[in-house]
């Protein structure tokens, strides 16, 4: 029995996944603005959470763990960030770069690359805020004895003191990741699938150290929340004072960080990622020799035999007429 397309099950291959990437683009770009941002508030939630389950799992870790394990169990769980927004639906600036793809193919205006990309960062960063101010106020920080406030500043603090060119080249490496692993999920046909396809390169990224815009935007404002306002017995229990993180001022997360790892981002994602896999499978020549054709069968490839009355052959359409 002969099998057709429609019972296969297997992973779409990247041409189908080029495809898909820009169609998802269009769709993407011209979504409402008020679905959008309340959409994008909803990514820089989901960034945050992993944000929290990655501090909160690696919190008192270093001592007993190798650096790398801990880093690996960081990434792993940080995951669920991407997950939220892949599988549950929200706009994320960094995967947003992809954009460029259906940009580059003219299915999207300059216009619209950018409004998307400004309102979802907004959003992204509303979202990621908001969220750090509810950590903050929960006192979830206190856990441990300290311990999940004391790895929050110590992240937080790391991150406010990159100068701008490792910042920049750390961006511009995580959101390589961040976007590839959107990609791997465009080849997805289950739930199952898109999960499998996020993990690896989310951890890949968290475990190198790397920067991403939107998860640092819960990540330094929650240690800038934690150095102003916890209580004295916070820092009694972890035996440091709010001087001790002298990297962790507002000027220096905007500059030092959020600025170059932003810049990093959009570079990494929408040139490294989204305008090399335009330039393979979209761009008109590109299409045109990276397109599979399908095979095919001795039957389709035989012509028709020519309408006979009684044996002799008639003009098509006058088979059976006298």
């Amino acid at each position: 029995m002969a099998i057709t397309n429609d019972l296969l099950f297997d992973a779409l291959i990247p041409a189908e996944m080029a495809a898909k990437a820009e169609q998802i683009g269009v769709r993407k770009a011209h979504l409402n603005p008020v679905s959008m941002f309340v959409l994008a508030i909803l990514a820089g939630a989901f960034i945050a959470l992993g944000a929290i389950f990655s501090t909160t799992v690696v919190a008192g870790a270093g001592d007993k763990l190798p650096y790398g394990v801990t880093r690996l169990l960081a990434g792993m769980v940080f995951s669920l960030g991407l997950i939220l927004v892949i599988v549950g639906g929200a706009e994320l600036f960094t995967g947003n770069n992809l954009i460029v793809m259906a940009w580059a193919n003219r299915k999207v205006s300059t216009a619209l690359l950018l409004q998307n990309w400004v309102i979802v960062y907004l959003g992204n960063f509303v979202g990621a805020l908001g969220t750090a101010v509810l950590i903050f106020f929960s006192n979830q920080y206190l856990q441990g004895g300290g311990v999940v406030g004391a790895a929050a500043l110590a992240t937080a603090n790391s991150k406010a003191g990159l100068t701008f060119v490792p910042a920049l080249a750390l961006g511009i490496l995580c959101n390589a990741l961040v976007c590839l692993a959107v990609w791997l999920t465009f080849s997805a046909r289950t739930t199952t699938d898109r999960i499998l396809a996020i993990v690896p390169p989310i951890a890949a990224f968290v475990a190198a150290g790397f920067e991403h815009s939107i998860a640092n935007m819960y990540f330094i404002p929650i240690g800038l929340f934690i150095k102003a306002g916890a209580p004295a017995s916070f820092w009694t229990a972890i035996g440091k004072t709010a001087a001790d993180y002298g990297n962790l001022t507002w000027t220096k997360f905007f500059v030092n960080n959020l600025l170059p790892v932003t810049l990093g981002n959009i570079f990494g994602g929408a040139v490294l990622v989204g305008a090399v896999y335009w330039f393979v499978y979209l761009r008109p020549i590109g299409r045109a020799q990276s397109t599979p054709t399908p095979a095919s069968s001795p039957q389709e490839s035989q012509p028709e035999p020519a309408p006979t009355a009684n044996g002799v052959p008639v003009a098509s359409g006058e088979n059976g007429k006298r």
